[in-house]
């Protein structure tokens, strides 16, 4: 898998933005599916261990993508997100969520990112039979690199993550936190979605 290098800085912007995981996806190119040219945070509730997206947010994405003349294995294939420690390597609740939300996908990558530049990606492929393995990422500069936007990254930040950090033992009912109404059935639950 590659990332464009603007991508690539955008993800270290705000893997740094704050003490909590961030969540998003790479919106890759039609020519090459594991190629990510973008990425795109969602309305989500963070804490130092969880991300979690909201439900209408989702859908919202999907729509936006779809209207822009996108396949969803160009915006829905690869769930990146941060861990604020050293470790990339996935959780329990990582490879749970690869299965709930992704297990019905012919394909999906879940890409972790780490302090450090350290990483974790793997690839699932659910075709015939279910494997997974784990791909080497680069960063393609050889690309034109488009340069930072830190003050529309950090806009972007500050509009979609929620850090419940001080408080993720005991998370507010999502409603709560949102205008728009339930996050998920029950706090601390995965969306699944297939796409």
């Amino acid at each position: 898998m590659k990332f464009s290098p603007t991508a690539w800085a955008k993800l270290i912007y705000l893997r740094d933005a704050g003490p909590t995981e961030v969540g998003g996806f790479g919106i890759s190119s039609a020519d090459d599916l594991l190629y990510v040219e973008e990425l795109v945070l969602l309305p989500q509730i963070c804490t130092a261990v969880t991300v979690s997206f909201a439900e209408d947010a989702i859908a919202d994405y999907f729509d936006h993508q779809i209207d822009r003349g996108l396949k969803p294995e160009q915006f829905a294939r690869i769930w990146i997100h941060t861990h604020p420690g050293d470790s990339p390597e996935p959780s329990p609740t990582d490879l749970d969520t690869m299965e709930t939300s992704f297990g019905e996908c012919d394909w999906a990558v879940m890409f972790i990112l780490a302090k450090e530049g350290k990483r974790y990606t793997e690839l699932r492929w659910n075709r015939m039979q279910d494997s997974r393995l784990r791909i080497k990422t680069s960063i393609d500069y050889q690309q034109p690199f488009a340069g930072t936007d830190y003050a529309a990254w950090q806009d972007e930040y500050d509009e979609n993550v929620v850090d419940q950090s001080q408080n993720w033992t005991d998370l507010m009912e999502p409603d709560e936190l949102w205008e728009y109404g339930d996050l998920f059935d029950k706090p601390h639950s995965y969306l699944e979605f297939n796409a």
